[in-house]
């Protein structure tokens, strides 16, 4: 049987942590959560299998998400990275310059965003 997906979620935010942290546990991803980006990147650091997929807030207190996407994207740089925002009018552009794969402007559906999840893990294993 396969391993289940492990996904990293970074946000500052209680309530949006905990809304994504049920939904992709309900769809049997085995998920860990982080409050801000040094935890995060201590996450990233500590694991030894790595994560198959990290989904970042890009504004957070101690390490910013566009911060945390350089660093994973210099020393992860297979993890496909989703890019979270309630900010600005225009993510794509933080997207672009943090080089997240995707960017999702919060509020967001779920539906939307498993979509992108596969769809990022898809083209993963299709680049390996």
């Amino acid at each position: 049987m396969d391993q289940p997906l492990k996904i990293l979620i970074i946000d500052d935010d209680e309530h949006v942590r905990a809304t994504l942290y049920d939904f992709l546990s309900d769809k049997k991803y085995d998920v860990t959560s982080a409050s801000d980006g040094l935890d995060g990147l201590k996450f990233l650091e500590s694991n030894k299998q790595g994560f198959d997929l990290v989904i970042t807030d890009l504004v957070m207190p101690q390490i910013s998400g566009i911060g945390l996407i350089s660093i994973i994207k210099k020393k992860f740089p297979d993890t496909p990275v989703i890019a979270i925002t309630g900010w600005g009018e225009y993510p794509e552009a933080f997207a672009i310059e943090s080089q997240a794969d995707k960017v999702l402007s919060k509020p967001f559906e779920l539906s939307e965003l498993d979509k992108v999840i596969k769809e990022l893990i898809s083209s993963k294993k299709n680049n390996m």
